[in-house]
């Protein structure tokens, strides 16, 4: 179902499996290129947000994405109910009983003031996931409960384009419960995120968040920058991967400059990299350390590994885009790669609670200057910047 506002607008084995591969690329990811003088390095901005106008509280930070004027757009999830585990991922009863919802969508200037928020939660993507500005400035929103993709204007009063209907999903039987069908051309099975061409603006959509209850697509869907479809392409499974591989889940798609489009195969901590027309090209796997071993039967600690050490990616702002970030959800920190190896280089970020800590690091942005903004979900449930002081 595609809609257009204009008319020139068309629009388990898999733990053991994922520790397996952890191990066996421990050595390929060492970071032992620490000592490079123009190795990016960060650090924490406190003084960024400004505090939140009113009693405004955040449930999950669903996406995050920077416009060419470097104003941040932050998605945070209202009152919604999902994860593996259909934890809450909107206000709990006490933070409601203190504050307020903040609007499901705000934007903040490189000050961190926020200049505008807009969203009627019964109207956008359910689960907002997804975050991404065109060339034109339109705000581009996806859900990870949902069938659709969202086209608004800058200030959110418009829907420009929506390609899908909302409840509805590219399954056997219409409902999240039915098969993943990976074939429709206008409708999704619970969208990750979006991204576009640098050099023609087609829109390419990572269709397929493995979530708790119900099943999920696992593909990349593209379309030209008016929103009809193009082709797409599933996952890729060698032959000797079939019978072991996680279930493939498409957290994450970029497309860098020169070509390559990098998607976040998440529950197999590795980056899978394709040229535009979906040829398969290489995967990037990313090592992760369990600090406290797991006891023997627990469920709950191994599927907590399911959030991958490889579930969002970002490049440097460099013509070549020299370095990719990653977020290693699964040690709380963000990795940096040197794109052309896949090797990391070093890490920022360690788990905890308190300021330049990570609790759920799931989503980023990065802005013109280079800085990075991280978004926490489940127990984070905030947004941080990391200024860049080196690597310029």
């Amino acid at each position: 179902m595609l809609l257009r506002a204009r008319s020139h607008r068309g629009l388990q084995k898999i733990a053991a499996a994922s520790a397996v591969l952890a191990m066996t690329v421990a050595l390929y990811c060492l970071p032992s290129a620490r000592a490079q003088s123009d190795l990016p390095k960060f650090e924490v901005d406190p003084t960024w947000p400004k505090p939140l106008p009113g009693r405004w509280v955040t449930g999950e930070i669903g996406g995050v994405c920077v416009d060419a004027q470097d104003h941040v757009f932050v998605l945070q999830r209202v009152s919604d109910v999902g994860g593996m585990d259909n934890h809450l991922e909107g206000l709990t009863d006490d933070e409601l009983n203190a504050g307020e919802a903040a609007p499901p969508v705000m934007e903040f200037d490189p000050q961190g003031n926020v200049v505008n928020s807009w969203g009627d939660a019964k109207l956008l993507p359910k689960d907002l996931h997804g975050c991404a500005i065109d060339r034109d400035g339109h705000v581009w929103l996806d859900g990870s409960e949902d069938g659709v993709v969202q086209e608004y204007s800058h200030d959110g009063k418009k829907l420009l384009l929506q390609i899908g209907k909302r409840g509805v999903f590219d399954s056997s039987d219409g409902t999240v419960m039915g098969a993943p069908l990976n074939s429709s051309p206008s409708q999704f099975f619970r969208v990750s995120e979006i991204a576009f061409d640098p050099h023609n603006g087609d829109v390419y959509v990572a269709d397929g968040h493995a979530k708790g209850k119900g099943n999920n697509n696992f593909r990349i869907v593209v379309y030209d920058r008016d929103g009809h479809y193009l082709r797409q392409w599933k996952l890729h499974r060698s032959a000797d991967e079939t019978a072991t591989a996680a279930p493939a889940t498409p957290h994450c798609v970029r497309v860098a400059n020169d070509g390559q489009v990098y998607v976040c195969d998440r529950w197999m901590n590795r980056l899978q990299v394709y040229d535009t027309k979906g040829n398969f090209q290489k995967n990037i796997p990313f090592a992760f350390k369990v600090w406290t071993p797991v006891p023997p039967g627990s469920a709950s600690r191994r599927d907590a590994q399911l959030v991958g050490s490889a579930s969002s990616v970002e490049f440097s702002p460099d013509k070549d885009q020299k370095y990719m970030y990653i977020v290693n959800e699964i040690d709380e920190q963000i990795s940096i790669v040197d794109r052309a190896s896949g090797r990391v280089l070093d890490s920022f970020g360690r788990p905890g609670h308190q300021i330049g800590e990570f609790m759920h690091a799931h989503t980023m942005a990065v802005d013109s200057k280079g800085n990075i903004y991280v978004g926490e979900s489940v127990e984070g449930r905030r947004i941080q910047k990391f200024r860049l002081l080196t690597g310029k």
